[in-house]
């Protein structure tokens, strides 16, 4: 799934309507829904751009490695399953 917006434009959203300006047309401009922001808001709040690069590239890693200690697992359970059986 491609990210409709990068963490730089999120936090930009966000400053904007730290800044002053109404969150309806924050949303409006954007073209997203205020749920959307609040969401955006809730993950990236108070962060910088870098800050939101490193989230993000820790997010990817989490999901990486949570995708090999899954492998791993059903690797042991084939084995235990094989192991288990009379010859």
């Amino acid at each position: 799934m491609k990210a409709r917006f990068t963490d730089e434009q999120i936090v930009a959203m966000i400053k904007e309507q730290e800044a002053g300006e109404k969150t309806a047309d924050v949303c409006r401009r954007h073209g997203i829904s205020s749920a959307t922001f609040y969401k955006y808001k809730s993950k990236y709040g108070g962060k910088e751009p870098s800050d939101a690069k490193w989230l993000r590239a820790l997010e990817d890693e989490n999901g990486k490695l949570k995708k090999l200690l899954a492998e791993q697992m059903l690797d042991n359970s084939m084995l235990r399953d094989i192991n288990s059986k009379k010859w």
